[in-house]
């Protein structure tokens, strides 16, 4: 037999957890039916798995380091074709510098997380500066501090339950930027306080680690309330094929305090279209994605499952008319559902100018379609 040791017992409490996701999450408790959503469900749970690896088995706020946090493999909690997010643990009680460059985005920010220290969902969003709020040189590099006494700017608060610091770099291009592996924003943070080298792997931390990636993938399945019975913020919609007014998030956890969002769930038979037509306000970036019950995108590495204002074809009054459906509809700015029946659409409005105006959606059959 081998020897017991906590880092074990963590490991089995990780497997019993996963047999216990693959039992509840993964059946008609969460409404999933069938092979097909057993599949894509599936799936979720190894990206959230991934995630919880990647980011949080071994993570040291005294030692932080930026880790790309989505990509066309690793997809959980709402990820972005047009976006590239680095994360890193942080602690309210010490302060660190930040580098980077804006790598041509249209949009950076850095927003910090509050109470998700052990691998939890963050409880909030607590502050967020962004590219408006610090200085970028000619080469197009900043330097921001996080935490310690107040600075005029180039500088952004840490409560003192902070945990993580989340990075933006937001695009507007002709193809999907998280898709491009050329993309490097070059993100690096320090501890500007005096500490010792990291404590070599030992059961203790191996246990500690092993129990935030379970509370990773725990908040993110059985910790998630079934379809109908979660509580929604004002952005959300449940009435299928329509949007709600876009308004910010109100400090959601992991969401950007200075973005106006709007979602709502897509339905659409064979042979149907969702037709949504609108303007996209004065700001500083704005896109529309799909996404799967999961929030995950679509594939946006294969098909055109999002729009950004550059890839969208305007009217000539300068407003859009986007198609949502199963087949090619033979018009401008189709947005592909991979046959998917149902699924979200989730709009991004970034530093808006102004009031936006709410998309409207008109259901209708690609026949009717293409005969206007």
């Amino acid at each position: 037999m081998p020897e017991p040791t906590e880092a074990r017992k963590a490991l089995h409490e990780l497997i019993d957890l996963l047999r216990e996701v693959d039992e509840r999450y993964l059946s008609p408790e969460w409404l999933i039916q069938g092979p097909q959503d057993t599949a894509e469900g599936m799936r979720a749970v190894m990206h959230a798995l991934q995630g919880g690896l990647q980011g949080w088995f071994e993570t040291d706020a005294e030692h932080p380091q930026f880790r790309r946090i989505v990509a066309p493999w690793r997809k959980f909690t709402g990820d972005n074709a047009d976006a590239i997010y680095y994360d890193a643990p942080v602690r309210g009680d010490r302060r660190y510098r930040v580098r980077g460059r804006m790598d041509d985005a249209c949009y950076v920010s850095l927003t910090i997380e509050a109470g998700s220290r052990d691998g939890r969902m963050g409880g909030r969003t607590d502050g967020v500066i962004n590219d408006t709020q610090f200085d970028v040189d000619a080469e197009g590099r900043f330097e921001i501090q996080l935490g310690g006494p107040a600075q005029p700017r180039n500088w952004i608060a840490l409560p003192p339950d902070a945990s993580r610091v989340t990075t933006r770099h937001y695009y507007e291009e002709e193809t999907a930027a998280a898709a491009d592996p050329n993309r490097h924003p070059a993100l690096a943070i320090e501890v500007l306080d005096a500490v010792g080298p990291p404590t070599p792997p030992n059961d203790e931390n191996m246990a500690a680690g092993l129990r935030r990636v379970a509370n990773f993938v725990r908040a993110r399945t059985l910790e998630m309330p079934p379809p109908g019975k979660r509580e929604q913020p004002a952005f959300v919609s449940t009435t299928p094929n329509q949007f709600p007014a876009p308004c910010p998030p109100a400090g959601l956890g992991l969401a950007a305090l200075d973005a106006s969002y709007s979602m709502a769930p897509y339905v659409l038979a064979p042979g149907q279209a969702l037709v949504v037509t609108g303007r996209w306000p004065p700001c500083r970036c704005a896109n529309v994605d799909l996404w799967n019950r999961f929030q995950q995108t679509f594939d946006y590495a294969n098909r055109q499952v999002t729009l950004n204002r550059k890839q969208t074809r305007l009217e000539a009054d300068g407003s859009f008319r986007i198609v949502i459906a199963h087949e090619d509809p033979g018009v401008p700015n189709w947005l592909d559902t991979e046959g998917r029946p149902f699924g979200m659409v989730f709009w991004r409005f970034f530093l808006p100018e102004g009031p936006i105006e709410t998309p409207r959606a008109e259901l209708m059959t690609l026949e009717q379609l293409r005969a206007r």
